[in-house]
């Protein structure tokens, strides 16, 4: 009897234990977190303690079981330090899909490398990161990581769900902090999720999220910063770089950027400021004085990535990228600026954030944002903006890294929140023109200039740097509807003063056109024909954007077959909406010649997901359109 009642009381005992002990099996998480998921996060918990102005802990542990290959970025286990920022632990035990432990990796077993690429100056600025490789799927990696530093400029920016195809079994969020350094938070999209505020007083804040489950990443939809909850802190009292800061308005912080941070870091060699003053010369014009510095810094020097987060906004000496010609978007940015300086040309260091996806700086949220640094040169009423990492972009040109967003210049009186440049729609051009002739063979032969502009000019001067094999991959993808399709000579020219891009093309195909019995058929729109889809999504919930409009327009001389008559001929098209606007018009010039037009313009704008089947509809429309056909009969 003693036996048995100690045989029931250790298995009861063992159970408790059991489950005492949190359980890393997969087999226990619900079904609907594992809808749509690349990776289920157990936990995700972060304990900042703002201990005063200059010290800031930070503890994270984070529990992420991953279910298949592309779910491997959500593990998220790496750590930056530098001469401002230490890490106390870091560790991770990786479990199989039954909870079982299969390896403890140490901080002596993550790599440990260099944040930045390329460079010496900035050796101490280094990352530690997980890089393990799974044996199967599923499996749970427990993270687990403490940090401390003294800037506290940058709170980290808290994303209750952090991508696409991600859920969320429990997400916790603790701020500890002193009540006289005027911590300040801002809220994001809340509504939907299940998040509540545990914490809210004058020392403490705290959240706690729950059972928030995979989004599917719809086509054109916003990126998931712009659609998922987050929560921004910051503090109004700071430190930076060894030196305190305020962030109250952001004219006090940006007079107190411009004269604490930047201070003191252009000054040149007195050689440098000789042959900069010869190199201008007589010039006066202020604009065109800019024109030869920018040009003299791209030839002069390159870039080195610097991780967001790592080397601070404190930009290494003017005089250190002269010596070694290299630099980050700060050092650069700030090294043009010291050389305009020499030359009286005033410009201010700009900061934003650097994206093919535009995002604005929070214009209502004082604190240090940004992950990217250009020049604004101050040209009447406006700006010319200098994009100082580039040794291709023409002077004044922005591309799409840095385009249509709010910025902060920063001027000696203090920062300003000003929009970088916006391209209209109709200014993001792509001219086409030229001829193409189909022999009785239903052979191809066709040359084609090609002009953009714009906001296109930066998707199209790429092509120029590729190798030969990535130029012809990019070509046979951009005709993808021409088989056998065969380059001929492609030539360039990068008008850099007007910022247009020009391609001539000389491109053949056999067999174009389908010949059956008598019958010829053959596509007439060859060069500019668009063989995309928008894909069909039923009850879409994301509204869906469309970052940038833009404007087509083709004029195609095309010779027919002699000895063929046309048996059928495409009708003219014309199609307009809130979305833009698209014609087509075939003339007949005699029995063997045509021209055929084509003009698409499409409106850049933010769009709701019940507008997404219109749209899909008006692309579908052109899509049929594009893909209309000739027929010709042998006489």
């Amino acid at each position: 009897m003693k036996s048995t009642c100690f045989r029931l009381f250790f298995i009861l005992f063992s159970l408790i234990s059991s489950a005492q002990k949190t359980n890393y099996s997969t087999v226990t998480i619900a079904d609907s977190l594992k809808q749509n998921a690349n990776a289920v996060v157990r936990l995700d918990q972060m304990d900042i303690v703002i201990a005063s102005q200059r010290s800031m802990n930070i503890k994270t542990q984070r529990v992420v079981s991953v279910l298949n290959e592309k779910g491997l970025n959500d593990i998220d286990a790496y750590a930056h330090y530098d001469k401002t920022t230490s890490i106390k632990s870091i560790e991770a035990i990786v479990y199989d899909a039954l909870g079982n432990e299969i390896k403890k990796i140490r901080k002596k077993e993550f790599r440990d490398q260099s944040a930045v690429s390329g460079s010496t100056l900035f050796s101490d600025n280094r990352v530690l990161y997980l890089d393990y490789t799974p044996i199967s799927y599923p499996f749970t990696v427990v993270y687990t990581c403490e940090t401390e530093t003294s800037n506290t400029a940058f709170i980290p920016q808290w994303y209750f769900l952090g991508a696409y195809n991600l859920s969320i079994e429990k997400c916790v969020l603790n701020v500890t902090f002193p009540k006289e350094l005027g911590f300040k938070k801002k809220e994001f999209r809340f509504d939907g999720f299940n998040i509540k505020k545990t914490t809210d007083t004058d020392t403490n804040l705290s959240y706690t999220a729950t059972n928030i489950v995979a989004q599917k990443q719809e086509d054109l939809s916003p990126s998931y910063g712009e659609l998922f909850p987050k929560v921004m802190m910051g503090l109004e009292n700071f430190h930076l770089e060894g030196v305190d800061g305020k962030a109250t308005t952001w004219e006090a912080f940006g007079k107190w950027y411009g004269e604490k941070i930047l201070n003191g870091t252009t000054v040149l060699p007195e050689e440098t400021k000789v042959k900069i003053k010869a190199l201008v010369g007589d010039e006066k014009d202020p604009v065109k004085k800019a024109k030869i510095i920018y040009d003299y810094v791209q030839k002069k020097s390159r870039y080195v990535n610097i991780a967001v987060g790592i080397g601070g906004w404190k930009p290494m000496f003017a005089s250190d990228v002269d010596r070694l010609g290299y630099g980050d978007c700060k050092a650069l940015s700030n090294y043009t600026k010291a050389l305009l300086e020499v030359v009286d040309v005033p410009s201010y260091n700009t900061i934003l954030y650097g994206d093919r996806y535009k995002l604005d700086i929070q214009s209502d949220f004082v604190s240090m944002q940004g992950n990217h640094m250009i020049l604004a040169v101050p040209n009447g009423n406006n700006y010319i903006w200098l994009e100082c990492t580039s040794q291709d972009d023409p002077f004044g040109y922005q591309g799409i890294f840095t385009d249509d967003r709010d910025v902060l210049v920063v001027k000696p009186e203090g920062g300003e929140i000003v929009r970088t440049k916006i391209y209209d729609d109709k200014g993001n051009t792509q001219e086409e023109k030229g001829t193409y002739t189909i022999d009785e063979n239903g052979n191809f032969s066709g040359v084609l200039k090609i002009a953009s502009q714009g906001s296109q000019y930066a998707s199209k001067s790429r092509v120029e740097t590729m190798q030969p094999n990535e130029k012809e991959e990019h070509y046979k993808e951009y005709w993808d509807n021409i088989n056998n399709l065969k380059l001929g000579k492609i030539t360039f020219t990068n008008d850099k003063e007007n910022v247009r891009f020009t391609e001539d093309a000389q491109i053949n195909a056999s067999n174009y056109g389908t010949i059956t019995g008598t019958k010829m058929m053959f596509v007439v729109d060859a060069f500019n024909q668009y063989t995309g889809s928008i894909k069909r999504i039923r009850n879409r919930k994301n509204p869906f954007q469309i970052q940038r409009g833009y404007l087509d327009t083709d004029e195609i001389e095309i010779n027919l077959p002699a000895g063929f008559s046309i048996e059928f001929l495409p009708s003219n098209f014309e199609l307009k909406g809130k979305f833009g606007e698209y014609k087509t018009e075939i003339i007949k010039k005699d029995n063997n010649k045509l021209i055929y037009k084509r003009s698409m313009f499409v409106n850049k704008g933010k769009y709701s997901n019940k507008e997404y089947d219109e749209y899909r509809l008006f692309i579908e429309q052109v899509s049929r359109n594009d893909n209309a056909k000739i027929i010709l009969n042998k006489n």
